[in-house]
């Protein structure tokens, strides 16, 4: 099946944001952190970018899918809070005490509860913590590293793969920080009921009190979360998340050289989209946004829809030219019903690509006379022919 977008739909929705986005605009904010990428999480806007998708080491920033899978496992009824799981003494050498590195210091051949390992994971980012989850969940840290690799194929974190539950640095551990901007995404959207471990400011175990981790919790910007990290303390990083007037942003930067720039940088970050940027309307629930080819229907086409509204994040004032196009694999075979999932919608600003939404069938498509569907075959030979001609010539 070939690859086709509608291009009339393109030029029209050029010229339709030509007064919109300013020109360059993004280019007008600079960071000085090597990767970073801003995000709007109700629209997914793209609002910011810098060499977000180059392999990164995400040190402690990992035990954000160490959570969800954890996060998974409770929503499913397969583990509780009040759950018991026993701190193993290779839990408690290398990632504990003895371990030098963040610890919530669980004793060794103790216990503790879900709930307060993932206090001592979110709060402290307990090396020991993770390694306990881990092995009390999936019975040994290499089962666990094979369940987030598995978990983040089925999220679409395609550019990352992971190599231990808490950070460890390793050529077996990259990250990129579109990948995980959008794990933070999907945490917040579908756990909202054990998000908030990610944003307590302090946690007290065994007499020992240790405050978040996470520097922007304790800056005046709505900060709610995630989870910071450093490699070797050379090399900082941060994915983070902060609401104001009920817009959710979401900020990711790998590579900052000290602990301080990293805060400025994140705080720049969302200070400057939650101030430049407003949420624009584009289509509505069920508004068709453009047509799909049918093959052997008793229509040439069928119109494509969003399940929900289509919004995104512009800046309030400027103009420059964003492009969209519907991209699907086609054309659909009849018969098609009405509601199907079938391709997607892309918007870019220049090169970047700032939103997509997954597109629909907006009614259904009955299958032709056989007669027309002859037509049909007869036109889809002789046009891969000639595709494959043109491409032969290349």
């Amino acid at each position: 099946m070939k690859k086709s977008f509608f291009s009339p739909f393109r030029f029209a929705l050029a010229g339709l944001f030509a007064m919109m986005a300013p020109t360059a605009f993004a280019e007008e904010f600079q960071t000085s952190v090597p990767n970073a990428i801003l995000i709007d999480a109700g629209t997914n806007t793209v609002l910011y970018e810098k060499a977000a998708d180059a392999p990164v080491a995400p040190a402690a920033t990992v035990k954000i899918l160490t959570a969800e899978l954890i996060f998974k496992e409770l929503a499913e009824g397969r583990l509780h809070l009040t759950d018991q799981m026993p701190v193993s003494e290779y839990a408690w050498r290398y990632g504990g005490a003895p371990s030098g590195g963040a610890a919530m210091f669980l004793p060794v051949k103790s216990t503790a509860s879900v709930d307060e390992l993932l206090l001592g994971l979110l709060v402290d980012s307990g090396n020991d913590a993770a390694l306990v989850l881990a092995e009390g969940s999936a019975g040994s840290e290499e089962a666990f590293v094979l369940r987030m690799n598995k978990r983040a194929g089925e999220l679409g974190l395609s550019r990352s793969r992971f190599g231990s539950p808490w950070g460890k640095e390793s050529d077996d551990q990259k990250v990129t920080a579109r990948d995980m901007t959008r794990l933070a995404g999907h945490v917040i959207a579908a756990y909202p009921q054990y998000y908030h471990y990610f944003g307590e400011k302090e946690f007290t175990f065994n007499k020992i009190r240790q405050q978040n981790r996470n520097p922007l919790l304790t800056l005046s910007l709505g900060a709610d979360g995630l989870a910071a990290g450093a490699v070797d303390t050379s090399t900082y990083n941060l994915v983070g998340s902060a609401v104001q007037e009920g817009r959710r942003l979401i900020v990711a930067v790998f590579g900052a050289k000290t602990a301080k720039e990293r805060t400025e940088e994140s705080q720049k970050l969302l200070q400057w989209g939650f101030r430049n940027f407003e949420e624009k309307e584009l289509f509505k629930a069920g508004e068709p946004i453009g047509p799909a080819a049918v093959y052997g229907g008793t229509q040439g086409s069928v119109s494509l829809t969003s399940k929900t509204d289509v919004k995104m994040l512009l800046p309030r004032t400027g103009a420059s030219k964003l492009t969209g196009k519907i991209i699907y694999e086609g054309p659909a075979l009849a018969p098609v019903v009405a509601g199907a999932p079938l391709g997607r919608l892309e918007i870019r600003r220049g090169d970047a690509l700032v939103l997509t939404q997954p597109l629909q069938t907006a009614e259904a498509v009955e299958q032709g006379s056989l007669p027309g569907r002859v037509f049909d075959a007869l036109y889809e030979l002789a046009a891969g022919a000639i595709h494959q001609k043109l491409a032969g010539k290349k």
